[in-house]
């Protein structure tokens, strides 16, 4: 038989032996490797390239190899789980850098990375400044992790006391102008309801490439002619703006008129709007 017949034989059986070795030891081995499953990985693709061209070689032999070497990788992940011990040695642990904006000279000596590098990670974290940084660990896999000083934290809704809602996975319900059916019910909403906010955006079915249904309902549709403008959804601020008028209605109402029952259930009703708008506010606020 040829040697490429040979060739192109053994490529196929050993892509199609990696593919499942790969497919039984986990995402790890496609991701960020320790030092263990680097040193696997490397390993076994060097016998299966060895294998496959060379012709001489053992077809059996580099079979064996590929297995022992992927049952080894899985054992050592397996007992890495159930081992915190065995986790340490085989992964490594984090190492502390960086404590109160100060680099420790030592740390970062033992884990051989110079401050250049140190620094590009923490860039790569929008971190320019090392004064800025309370914490950073460098992680097992090589990944920086850094915490910054409060008062150099992002500011977010909870600092100043906001109410935010609670956010829902948004579901593709529209791709490549067919509908998605499953999405479409997980989003709570049927066929009916889809048509008539199409209708409301001024867009077919057959233009929109894809549409989705946000956490608060909302439709949001991309169309093959990008030329078309198309509309943002405006009925959450529409509706928070005809609470607030309805509630400044009520106040009004409360001080025009001389009845002081009126007066009263004026007074009343537009203390219970204003709760209602406080607590829905969070999801009507486009």
């Amino acid at each position: 038989m040829p040697g490429w017949v040979f060739i192109i034989t053994r490529s196929l059986l050993f892509l199609l032996l990696l593919f499942i070795t790969t497919k039984i030891l986990g995402k790890k081995q496609i991701s960020e490797l320790s030092f263990f499953e680097y040193v696997a990985g490397i390993t076994i693709g060097s016998i299966a390239g060895e294998v496959v061209t060379g012709l001489e070689g053992n077809l059996y032999h580099g079979s064996l190899a590929i297995i022992v070497f992927g049952l080894v990788t899985y054992l050592v992940n397996f007992l890495s789980i159930h081992s915190k011990k065995f986790s340490d040695f085989t992964e490594g642990k984090g190492t502390v850098i960086i404590r109160d904006g100060k680099i420790l000279e030592d740390n970062l000596k033992k884990e051989r990375y110079t401050i250049d590098e140190i620094s590009t990670l923490l860039r790569q974290k929008n971190i320019f400044n090392v004064a800025d940084v309370e914490f950073a660990v460098l992680e097992p896999r090589g990944n920086l992790s850094a915490l910054l000083k409060k008062e150099n934290r992002p500011l977010t809704p909870k600092d100043v006391g906001m109410k935010m809602a609670n956010e829902k996975e948004p579901q593709t319900i529209i791709m490549d102008g067919a509908i998605m059916d499953e999405a479409l019910r997980w989003a709570g909403k049927g066929r009916d309801w889809l048509y008539t906010e199409l209708e409301k955006l001024g867009v077919t079915l057959d233009n929109v490439f894809l549409g989705q249904v946000n956490s608060y309902g909302d439709l949001t549709v991309d169309l093959y002619d990008d030329k078309i403008q198309v509309p943002q959804p405006q009925q959450r601020p529409l509706l928070l703006a005809s609470l607030k008028k309805t509630q400044a209605d009520l106040e009004l109402f409360s001080l025009a008129t001389e009845c002081e029952k009126s007066k009263a259930m004026y007074k009343k009703n537009a203390a219970l709007l204003q709760e209602t708008i406080n607590k829905l506010e969070p999801y009507l606020n486009g």
